[in-house]
């Protein structure tokens, strides 16, 4: 807790020794932004401060030592290629800029939400990469993207300033487990290679006790305590309704089940061990979901649906 604690002081000495803002923050303008401006917060860290991965390189699975089973990953595969990204890396870089044959893609985590993301990073044909901002939004990462320096927020999917205002992007199924798990169910994975080109202490984590505290580092628009805060759930959308599953409920109700999201029949599997779920529609297809905190979930959609726990079947 310790470290913990004194990243605290530090990001709140970092906000308080700065100038006044106004409606430019970090060289981002503000002026038309779809959220309140006040609600945008800077993390501490400057304008690209956390650097994003622009040439990931990628070693094979059974060349990875520096990975321990319980170890978190993000996994995608598309296009026939599996690929693992782990969470000790993107704790240090929040946005990796891949491609999956010649399909740009955005893989993006933040670590005060624990919310890991992937998108198609395209729009209406139009490659873009992206970069992390160092402001935040209900306490989630703002990306931008280079070729318009619009402003987007991770869990609304969308973009909030700029050009691309209110564009949305396309979210991918990833999976977010245990590497043994990953490994398990892709042999053939590529791994992210802590070899990144950055003077970055893999091994340490710098949120370390973060997720066992009650405390959320930064402003909420909206707040529930209903669960702890850091209760890690499954997050999910159909037609414009929202549900979370916690893990706690999850762990009552067995590891498949079939549940509704408004009239939206969808099929939950969730691995204890591992603790990992993922959603499917009833044609056995994926919806991308995202497993993170319950604040940040509740803090972007108040009006949510949460599931609770039945018998085990």
């Amino acid at each position: 807790m310790r470290g913990f604690t004194l990243g605290v002081l530090l990001i709140l000495l970092l906000q308080t020794t700065g100038v006044a803002w106004g409606v430019e923050r970090n060289g981002f303008d503000l002026s038309d932004a779809l959220v309140p401006v006040a609600e945008i917060h800077g993390g501490g860290p400057a304008k690209d401060g956390i650097p994003a991965l622009d040439h990931p390189a990628f070693i094979a699975a059974d060349q990875v030592g520096f990975l321990k089973a319980e170890d978190r990953v993000l996994g995608l595969k598309r296009h026939g290629v599996a690929k693992a990204y782990p969470i000790a890396i993107l704790n240090w870089h929040e946005v990796i800029n891949d491609r999956f044959a010649a399909e740009p893609v955005v893989i993006t985590f933040c670590p005060l939400c624990g919310t890991g993301m992937g998108f198609l990073a395209t729009i209406d044909g139009r490659a873009l990469d992206f970069g992390v901002s160092g402001l935040l939004y209900n306490s989630d990462v703002l990306l931008y993207d280079r070729q318009t320096q619009s402003l987007w927020s991770q869990l609304m999917t969308t973009a909030i300033t700029g050009s691309m205002k209110g564009r949305q992007l396309t979210a991918l199924p990833v999976m977010h487990t245990a590497w043994a798990d990953w490994r398990r169910r892709h042999p053939q994975t590529l791994v992210l290679s802590p070899d990144t080109g950055h003077p970055r202490d893999y091994g340490r984590d710098p949120y370390a006790g973060y997720a066992q505290s009650e405390q959320v580092m930064f402003p909420l628009r909206f707040n529930n305590r209903r669960l702890h805060p850091k209760e890690s759930v499954i997050g999910v959308e159909r037609d414009g309704r929202f549900k979370a599953y916690p893990f706690s409920a999850l762990e009552k109700s067995g590891t498949s089940f079939s549940d509704r999201i408004g009239d939206y029949p969808v099929r939950i599997d969730y691995n204890a061990a591992h603790r990992s779920g993922r959603v499917f529609d009833a044609s056995g297809q994926e919806i991308p979901s995202v497993i993170g905190f319950w604040f940040a979930w509740f803090a972007f959609h108040p009006q949510t649906e949460v599931y609770t726990a039945s018998p085990a079947r």
